[in-house]
């Protein structure tokens, strides 16, 4: 059945602010929460803290003061909805533990959307994002059985293989070929502005949670992966933000992280196995509601536009986690040595990206080398988890060492 937030009005904003006792909400249990639900929680996380961001970003840049107690208002309750959702998180869970949650929400949500997205340039995009996710998941599940003795299988639950994506020391690119071409805003399929802004703010996320985690480990390789795999999530920002048409206006801007928000809430509502999380997502859907029918009248008000003009008529297919084996096999089949030059994809290494790699890594194998190499050495073998069958790749399936 279709679904048109802007049929819906939901709760009104001055009824929306919640008291400590409603914002104490309990944590998953994380032997028992399917790891979906993990995902969603994750995801919905960077979609709020990506709304606070922008909001804050608008702002100050925009001298109308009722305009910006309005965007306060918004916010504050935002936050609040951002509090609930990632005080969901388990305390018990270590940093690695929820770093390999991160991982798991990048690779599956970001297949789900390549697999949906209709602009083929967008496709590429992701499918290109994926494949190293995908591999920094197979680095820290290695650093995650040396350093707490445990196997990621536990967390992904086998609906995601762990093995090796592009290889992490190929994801260090000249900041120049990290630059991609927008789409074009008078001209875009609606959906394609989703997906861009919600991966974008899946990246993000992951950015800013090990920029600042990854000195807290006391383990060298742990504190120097971290680092290394920082760095490349900087350039997936890059990559995912500049997919955004830059002449979008603030209003535009506005709506469509508005609806956004409205179009996950509701699609994890869709899909959500907890009933006590579901309900959750379905109280944060209909606040969500009135938070976008705020900023369409902000647009008409001080743009004098009409959000359809932006907006899709109807939600689209709701966003669903679900296993991507075989998606993700038929790409490290055909892309896995991709890279970039200007804004677009090649195949061949070339000068400048031959440059950075010589800059940035010194001459040494970078950390997330050595941290394969060093559980090679503990364990006899690196950590894996292929449940379709071996490595598509030769040369990567070839590179296992198994116990003597």
């Amino acid at each position: 059945m279709s679904f048109n937030p802007l049929e819906h009005r939901g709760i009104e904003l001055d009824e929306q602010i919640r008291n400590w006792r409603e914002l104490n909400v309990a944590p998953i249990d994380p032997d028992e929460t399917d790891p979906y639900t993990r995902c969603r929680i994750i995801a919905l996380n960077a979609i709020e803290v990506e709304a606070a961001l922008f909001s804050h970003m608008f702002t100050r840049n925009c001298p109308d003061i009722e305009v910006n107690q309005k965007l306060a208002q918004l916010r504050y309750i935002e936050q609040q909805q951002q509090r609930v959702v990632n005080w969901l998180l388990p305390g018990e869970a270590s940093v690695l533990e929820t770093t390999i949650a991160y991982e798991q929400n990048a690779v599956d949500l970001t297949a789900w959307v390549a697999r949906m997205e209709p602009d083929p340039y967008l496709t590429q995009a992701f499918e290109f994002g994926v494949l190293e996710d995908f591999d920094h998941l197979y680095r820290y599940a290695n650093l995650y059985e040396m350093v707490e003795h445990r196997q990621a299988e536990k967390i992904v639950d086998r609906v995601t293989e762990v093995m090796p994506g592009r290889p992490t020391p190929m994801h260090h690119r000249h900041p120049f070929d990290n630059v991609r071409k927008p789409y074009d805003r008078t001209t875009v399929d609606p959906r394609s502005r989703l997906h861009a802004l919600t991966i974008l703010a899946a990246e993000q996320q992951v950015m800013i949670f090990y920029m600042n985690t990854g000195p807290l480990y006391m383990e060298q390789i742990a504190r120097q992966l971290y680092q290394e795999i920082s760095l490349v999530e900087e350039e997936h920002v890059t990559h995912y933000e500049t997919l955004i048409d830059p002449a979008e206006t603030w209003w535009e801007r506005l709506v469509l992280h508005e609806y956004n928000e409205c179009y996950l809430y509701y699609s994890f509502m869709q899909t959500e196995s907890d009933p006590r999380i579901r309900a959750i997502w379905e109280l944060h859907l209909n606040m969500e509601l009135a938070h976008l029918h705020a900023a369409c009248e902000l647009m008409r008000r001080h743009e004098d536009r009409e959000p359809e003009s932006v907006l899709p008529p109807e939600l689209p297919e709701p966003v669903t986690f679900e296993p991507n084996k075989a998606y993700l096999r038929e790409l490290m089949a055909t892309q896995l040595y991709l890279t970039t030059l200007g804004t677009g994809f090649v195949r061949e290494a070339h000068e400048r990206f031959k440059r950075m790699q010589e800059q940035i890594n010194g001459g040494e194998n970078p950390p997330s080398v050595r941290v394969i190499e060093e559980h090679v050495e503990q364990f006899g073998r690196d950590y894996r988890l292929e449940t379709e069958g071996p490595h598509p790749d030769p040369e990567l399936r070839e590179e296992r060492k198994e116990p003597k």
